[in-house]
């Protein structure tokens, strides 16, 4: 198998790249499954230390995989950050110029050659997606088979667009009490313990109940069936398992709700009533993550959400099992890698926020655990990577030379050798106009132009990211050095921000 000849000739060679050179001998391709979570935050899976959460089935692949602990996601150029995601990870393209490539190229029905899965079957895989798509371009045009192609979140009693609409319609001065007299249901709540305006668990609202089972539920199914076909077929495959979940609305059935006592729950340490640069960075109660729960923010909302949250994440545990049973049962697992990760994190109460429209580690940063045959078992790895690597690293288990020539990196090289250090020596984060970061792995400086404002943090000694220290006076040269270095990540993404205009640094 191609990743245990790979370890075998790293022992031997001098690095990967001499490795890779080596491929023509490789007569069997592995298998690849992309397991795509929605809104999972980094720290949700209970073997990473999170003792809240029930995750079993996460915390065996983390048990006996590598898990990345550092990996993020790039940004925004809309409040859908999981649709930037999404078409990063497909076009191998950074966020600005995915931004390009999705004007230009995929709103013209064209790039369906370039996008990740067609790279795929152009290495000999049979290619499968189900799930959770939202990329401008056609899933059943990249991929062999699909399933169940859902949209960005499913449709339920809201109506956002209306929301947002009377919002800017208000008169100026006016805020909380004239925003909450329309809000639609699923919003601002619970307002207090006796607000039943809303129920994870009743089916009339919709949303991930949509057509009589639950999505995640359905996504098992539709997997399970490919895997069965898959095990008469000699050709390798590669399946994107995309969920919905744990993305609002957070919805699983009973039996999920009642593993977790909201009263039993903590609130984040960096939790806030409200956060004071809200409306600067475009998350203030116009966005529609932020408008989820109350404002200001209460600890019992927040609980609330957590719970609600959790469960859908057990939820989603439980289906990822059944399919890795599924896979072992065919046959298939001992040549068969799955890569595990979300399009970014998600804030549930954390710095008084609520979604993933910020820099903040809670929202830009998600789970990663790569798992598979001649594996470290149980290995995490420190070093910082973005989650579209995924990508790159699928290719470069394929075998495929293109991997070269797109953005991201394969992690096949830190997956042997965490001494070759990240191939990024900074990470780069953006969020339309309002918000830029840059990450030399302890320290991370965030921007926020429009009002002007710095804060730089301190990642191992304040990982909550709580204490601003861009003003104090001994951190003046490394903030004029990670800015530097923020200029120039932004020429190789493609952001034409001119943040020297603004700080006069």
């Amino acid at each position: 198998m191609y990743y245990k000849l790979l370890i075998a000739l790293s022992l031997l060679l001098a690095s990967c790249t001499t490795a890779s050179k080596k491929r023509s001998v490789i007569k069997e391709k592995p298998n690849v499954i992309f397991i795509f979570a929605d809104d999972q935050c980094y720290n949700t899976i209970g073997a990473l230390g999170n003792d809240e959460v029930i995750t079993p089935n996460l915390d065996k692949l983390v048990d006996n995989g590598i898990t990345f602990t550092h990996a993020y996601n790039m940004g925004a150029w809309n409040g859908a950050v999981c649709q930037a995601s999404r078409t990063m990870l497909n076009s191998g393209l950074p966020v600005w110029k995915a931004y390009q490539h999705q004007q230009k190229v995929y709103n013209k029905g064209k790039g369906v050659e370039s996008s990740w899965a067609k790279m795929m079957e152009a290495e000999g895989y049979d290619t499968y997606m189900t799930g959770k798509w939202h990329v401008h371009l056609s899933a059943e045009k990249a991929f062999m088979n699909t399933t169940h192609i859902r949209p960005g979140m499913p449709k339920d009693t809201w109506n956002h667009y209306a929301m947002v609409q009377n919002f800017k319609d208000l008169e100026e001065g006016k805020k909380w009490d004239s925003y909450l007299d329309f809000m639609p249901v699923g919003y601002n709540r619970p307002l207090n313990a006796d607000d039943q305006s809303w129920s994870p668990v009743d089916t009339a609202f919709g949303g991930f109940w949509d057509g009589g089972q639950h999505w995640s539920e359905v996504l098992r199914d539709d997997a399970i069936n490919f895997i069965d076909q898959a095990k008469a077929n000699e050709k390798p495959f590669f399946m994107y398992l995309a969920f919905n979940a744990p993305h609002d609305p957070r919805q699983a059935p009973q039996k999920y709700q009642d593993m977790y006592d909201v009263n039993a729950l903590s609130v984040p340490d960096n939790f806030q009533e409200l956060y004071p640069e809200r409306e600067a960075i475009d998350n203030g109660p116009s966005l529609r993550d932020a408008a989820l729960a109350p404002f200001p923010r209460t600890e019992y909302a927040t609980k609330v959400h957590k719970k609600e949250y959790f469960a859908s994440i057990t939820h989603l545990d439980a289906q990822i099992g059944v399919i890795i049973d599924a896979l072992k049962a065919s046959g298939k697992a001992d040549n068969t890698y799955i890569i595990y990760t979300a399009d970014h994190g998600l804030a549930v109460g954390e710095h008084g926020l609520f979604g993933k429209q910020n820099m903040y580690d809670h929202s830009i940063r998600a789970p990663f655990i790569l798992y598979g045959p001649g594996l470290d078992r149980g290995k995490k790895v420190d070093a910082q990577i973005y989650l579209q690597d995924a990508m790159a690293t699928a290719l470069d288990l394929a075998g495929s030379a293109r991997k070269d020539s797109i953005f991201f990196k394969s992690i096949m090289p830190l997956a042997i050798d965490e001494s070759m250090g990240s191939a990024y020596p900074a990470i780069y984060g953006g969020y339309l106009n309002c918000q830029r970061m840059v990450s030399d792995g302890q320290f991370k400086l965030i921007l926020y132009p429009e009002v002007k404002v710095m804060k730089l943090f301190d990642l191992n000694n304040d990982p909550l990211e709580m204490h601003n220290l861009a003003e104090a006076d001994d951190q003046q040269e490394r903030v004029k050095t990670l800015f530097d270095q923020l200029k120039s990540l932004q020429r190789e993404v493609g952001d034409t921000l001119d943040i020297t205009s603004i700080y006069k640094i």
